[in-house]
């Protein structure tokens, strides 16, 4: 026990293990470098790979990128169909709207046409009246032909330009170089308008013999026993010209066409007789003396039928020139005579000579 301590043994390390992890260090480092000289090939592959990958997603990408555009364009198609089937439907509403409007309109015009209509019938036309008549003289006159819806007097010139027609008639306010005067008697019933008719050419005061027509526009004036007449003076009243004509036959009606605003015969007017016999009379009196005038009478023509006349006569009035023209250019007459020209002389074609050689060969 009390021996000193034994000295520690070492022991020595072989130095080969050094050596082995040495050699195993430089196997792997050979091995790394040799796995990265394997290993370049596939990264090129791979960075080849990412170029094809990278070309393919950018047409996918312009694929996806033009379909959505499509989609777009479609979808802003859509849209606009729908706003144009909007429009189309709005426009198609208010068209029908405009439509129920005028239509209505129309129902309404035609209803006022047929009220009018029917009211013009039941209305009877009264010219020449003094202006001194009054509604109670009209109502006397005509209450025997029926109920009196109303009478309204029209052709009335007030005395002063500030008052109207209206209060002139009502006021009797009337110009005092104004003497006739028209008015209008509305009948309940039309029986009552057409009896009425009988009054016409009755004098209903001195120099007054009153006018009675329909107030309808479908009765026609009859122009074969109807004269026209001009150069009238502008203060002619129409019992003048009934006084004028009444030798000639039974007188239906006198009508001076007047002025509206000063009342003044505008120098020309109508005449209409029972009878066609008293027109021949009537024309017999043309460039007869009426106040003062030489007055003009002629037949009462239609527009239409005057209007196509001038066409119809042309025809063979051109003829007619034709022929005197044809007469005036005789024989003896050199004047206006054509000369006619001289014929070319036509030398005849001289026959193509053939030389003897040819014609020798053709035998």
């Amino acid at each position: 026990l009390f021996r000193a301590a034994a000295p520690p043994v070492l022991v020595a390390v072989p130095g080969g293990h050094k050596k082995r992890k040495r050699a195993e260090e430089g196997e792997k480092v050979s091995e790394d470098q040799s796995s990265s000289v394997i290993q370049e090939p596939p990264v090129k592959a791979k960075k080849a790979r990412k170029k094809e990958r990278s070309e393919a997603e950018k047409k996918l990408s312009e694929r996806e990128n033009a379909l959505e555009q499509a989609d777009e364009e479609e979808d802003q198609k859509l849209f606009l169909n729908k706003a144009k089937q909007k429009k189309k439907a709005s426009q198609a509403i208010s068209k029908s709207a405009v439509n129920s409007a005028t239509g209505a309109t129309a129902k309404q015009q035609k209803r006022k046409w047929v009220a009018d209509e029917t009211a013009d019938r039941r209305t009877v036309f009264v010219g020449n009246l003094p202006v001194t008549c009054t509604v109670q003289v009209l109502t006397s006159l005509f209450k025997k032909y029926g109920q009196i819806e109303s009478i309204r007097f029209r052709s009335l010139i007030p005395a002063e330009d500030t008052v109207s027609k209206k209060v002139a008639a009502i006021k009797h306010k009337v110009h005092p170089n104004a003497k006739c005067v028209n008015a209008y008697v509305v009948f309940k019933e039309e029986c009552g308008a057409q009896k009425a008719l009988k009054e016409n050419g009755t004098e209903i005061a001195s120099g007054f013999h009153i006018r009675v027509d329909t107030a309808s526009k479908t009765s026609s004036h009859d122009n074969k026993r109807s004269v026209f007449l001009g150069n009238l003076s502008y203060d002619i009243h129409d019992d003048a010209v009934r006084e004028h004509f009444n030798d000639c036959g039974d007188i239906v009606g006198v009508r001076v066409v007047r002025d509206k605003r000063t009342g003044l015969g505008k120098g020309f007017g109508y005449v209409l007789f029972e009878n066609t016999d008293a027109v021949h009379l009537a024309l017999k009196l043309n460039n007869s003396v009426l106040m003062g005038r030489k007055i003009r009478v002629q037949r009462v023509v239609d527009k239409r039928k005057a209007q196509k006349s001038p066409h119809q006569s042309r025809a063979p009035k051109d003829r007619v020139d034709k022929k005197k023209k044809e007469k005036s250019c005789s024989n003896d007459s050199f004047v206006g005579e054509k000369a006619t020209p001289l014929k070319k002389s036509i030398k005849p074609k001289r026959l193509k000579t053939i030389p003897r050689s040819k014609v020798g060969k053709n035998k």
